[in-house]
């Protein structure tokens, strides 16, 4: 029996027909393609026996044309983008049919990508941060024989790799964007990875049934991304990093500013800008709140705080007693010591009860209720300006399929899929995790810490051992080799303390510098750390030669 499928279109487009008619198009779908059946005028009518009403179909014409492509009559009468119409097949009876729903868009039959080649491995890599990126250009730079060279496609639904240990010199204005954040078709443009810019949606492995996946697939799962591109892949590396939690406390998710993406320090910026120009002629000082006093939270104090300077009135609050609890002692101190020269006011042994915006409708100012730790403080409500908030972050995951059996990927509570100490996901040969997306402890059963470090790291071992594993080698099992760690405390400002020297912390001007260098070293290619290299040293030298100027200038009128 041919399936019938009826599309409805309202009466408001056929000014010829009546306000209470509804006009309707009926298919006939076969082995040829489709038929239209015939045009239907659509009308409500009353049902005496139930005394309930329906719409009914009355036909206007009869034609049985069949057709590969739209009807002409249809195309010409109501275009087809415009209407962006869609039908599903039912197995009712033309005219006992009362109209089918359109096909809900995530139900649409997906496109398969195209992999250039049909033999060689095809490695898809999801995520495009510290781990993603640089997994690709490991697999890049290592040899293969041409028959095992793999296909890599990098999928990130941003279209800029961004490195984030950067992202306070936006505020600072100490970097261009641009210099932190290029867009992935340039780096990767003399290399053979592909780009794909989307959302991953539904993940569906299938290496747990067999090396090979099940024995009706040739690959070991598939990817479905938000549009709707279905990519089948031989190995797969979860690099997707993770997001700002911002639903902890009432009014935290819609009050108070991320600081974890290029997005974020833009529109941080930005309000700083506002601020600083509404509340310069003013007179009165900004106040900005920041949620938090980790390394993120200690950096973003120190850089907003240098530049406000006296507009502004900057405070930090921690549940914990001291800032940077996880710091070496160096870092720590050095930055307690640009904090209190900068005048940041911390608020130790708190925690954030609510945001709330005020009920003054002439200024845009937040109320933050504050609950004390522990017994023995009293609680405190502060009005603020502005709330930046670094506590706490979720990994980013795909919908997994078959959604009966989702376990069949390992998590932990977090949600970060659990590793082997090659970094291949439990009971899935074919997949690695990597950065936040992963779970893995290191040889004193301590969890590896979500930094650019371990990321970074982590990408070395996952391209090496895919070539193993692609090879026929044995993979190497993972070891995090701590280098030390550097903080930014603002322009010409840092503290960094190297693993290798103990006790040494660099601070001022030369732990600036040194951070500087660390991080120019690794910019993700050859070509972009030549293209940011040369910028720094031209800002450099203009602003030695704008200080040299003012300095002479000074000398000449005698002040």
């Amino acid at each position: 029996m041919a399936a019938v499928a009826t599309v409805l279109l309202p009466s408001a487009m056929h000014r010829s027909s009546p306000s209470s008619l509804t006009r309707s198009l009926a298919f006939s779908i076969g082995d040829d393609g489709f038929r239209l059946r015939s045009p239907f005028n659509s009308r409500r009518v009353r049902d005496s026996s139930s005394g309930t009403s329906r719409d009914k179909l009355f036909p206007l014409a009869s034609t049985s044309t069949p057709c590969r492509t739209i009807h002409s009559g249809f195309k010409q009468s109501f275009p087809w983008r415009e209407l962006s119409a869609r039908f599903v097949a039912t197995e009712a009876v033309a005219n006992d049919a009362v109209g089918v729903p359109s096909l809900p868009q995530e139900e649409m039959p997906p496109r398969v990508y195209t992999w250039p080649y049909k033999k060689n491995p095809r490695v898809c890599i999801l995520g495009g941060g510290f781990g993603g990126l640089y997994t690709a250009l490991r697999l890049e730079s290592l040899a293969w024989p041409d028959d095992k060279k793999p296909q890599v496609l990098l999928v990130d639904q941003a279209e800029r790799f961004v490195f984030k240990p950067m992202l306070y010199e936006i505020l600072s204005g100490e970097v261009d964007s641009w210099e932190i954040a290029p867009r992935f078709v340039d780096l990767l443009s003399n290399t053979a990875v592909q780009f794909v810019q989307d959302r991953v949606k539904v993940l569906q492995p299938c290496d747990h049934l067999g090396i090979n996946g099940s024995a009706k697939s040739d690959s070991a799962g598939t990817v479905l991304l938000q549009s709707g591109l279905l990519i089948e892949y031989d190995w797969l590396v979860l690099a997707l990093g993770s997001e700002a939690k911002l639903d902890v406390v009432p009014g935290s998710a819609e009050y108070a500013l991320p600081f974890s993406t290029l997005e974020d320090a833009l529109k941080v910026d930005c309000k700083l800008r506002e601020l600083e120009r509404r509340n310069f002629s003013k007179g009165s000082p900004i106040s900005v709140c920041i949620v938090g006093c980790g390394y993120a939270g200690v950096e973003l104090a120190a850089t907003v705080a240098e530049r406000l300077q006296d507009r502004g009135v900057v405070r930090a609050i921690n549940v914990e007693n001291m800032i940077c609890p996880t710091a070496p002692p160096g870092n720590r101190e050095a930055a307690l010591k640009v904090l209190t020269s900068r005048k940041v006011e911390l608020l130790l042994g708190y925690f954030v009860r609510s945001i709330q915006k005020t009920s003054d409708s002439d200024s845009e100012k937040y109320i933050l209720e504050l609950q004390p730790a522990e017994k023995g403080m009293q609680s405190q409500s502060l009005e603020t300006d502005l709330v930046l908030w670094t506590v706490g972050s979720k990994p980013l995951l795909p919908e997994l399929e078959p959604r009966e059996r989702p376990l069949e990927l390992p998590l932990n509570a977090r949600g970060q899929a659990e590793t082997d100490e090659t970094l291949r996901v439990k009971g899935h040969p074919r997949i690695f995790a990597l950065g936040d997306s992963s779970s893995l402890r290191d040889l004193k059963g301590k969890v590896l810490p979500p930094t650019a470090q371990v990321a970074f790291q982590q990408a070395d071992f996952t391209g090496w051992n895919l070539w193993a594993a692609i090879n026929d080698r044995p993979l190497l099992p993972f070891r995090f080799q701590n280098l030390g760690e550097m903080m930014t405390l603002g322009q010409s400002d840092a503290a960094v303390t190297p693993s290798f020297i103990d006790e040494l912390t660099l601070e001022g001007p030369i732990g600036h510098t040194a951070r500087k260098i660390a991080y120019l070293i690794r910019l993700p290619t050859d070509e972009h750390r030549v293209k940011v290299g040369l910028s720094w040293l031209t800002r450099s030298a203009i602003q030695s030669i704008a200080s040299v100027q003012d300095t002479l200038t000074k000398i000449v009128s005698g002040s």
